[in-house]
């Protein structure tokens, strides 16, 4: 019995393409991330003009030059480098949100806002501050910064600010500054 060359380099072959055939696995994540580095965003956006609408009305607008997007991390976040504005429209009134960076953490719903943070409700009042932040999940505003609270009878500064969402519940903390006082 005489095995030819053809023969055995015949059964090499296919016993390779059955080993590569049987350790393959299609796991679609795997695949996805093919190319991309662990530590890049898997999206950029320029220029982002978002509009959030309920039953076709607008709700709020926001506004970024460059936004990058990490939700191919276990911990995904948004982050807006250029700035960030939004503009909250509620019963035909809006606020405004300005800050220099912008943070949005996907998992906490927690929203960190940074470098000359300005807040300006439909009443004009104002918040200025280098940082601040906001829980989505609470609807709470919140920091321990210095702060600049404006509304239309005083200024009020200090050192922390805790308010709801609508600015209906504010607290600047370790108050300084001018405010009325009613007998």
């Amino acid at each position: 019995m005489q095995i030819s060359v053809k023969h055995i380099i015949n059964n090499l072959v296919i016993a390779l393409a059955m080993t590569l055939f049987f350790s393959c696995k299609n796991d679609f994540k795997s695949v996805s991330q093919i190319g991309v580095a662990a530590y890049d965003p898997v999206g950029i956006g320029d220029s982002i003009n978002l509009k959030f609408t309920d039953s076709g009305k607008v709700k709020a607008n926001l506004l970024s030059p460059k936004v990058y997007d990490y939700s191919n991390r276990e911990h995904s976040y948004s982050e807006f480098t250029e700035g960030v504005t939004l503009h909250i429209y509620e019963d035909n009134q809006k606020n405004t949100i300005f800050s220099d960076y912008a943070i949005v953490n996907n998992k906490t719903d927690l929203i960190d806002l940074r470098g000359n943070v300005i807040i300006v409700t439909a009443t004009n009042d104002s918040l200025f501050t280098d940082q601040l932040y906001y829980d989505k999940s609470n609807k709470w505003v919140f920091n321990n910064q210095p702060v600049k609270f404006k509304s239309k009878d005083y200024v009020t500064n200090g050192v922390g600010f805790d308010s709801d969402e609508d600015f209906n519940k504010v607290e600047v903390l370790d108050v300084t500054g001018q405010f009325a006082v009613l007998d």
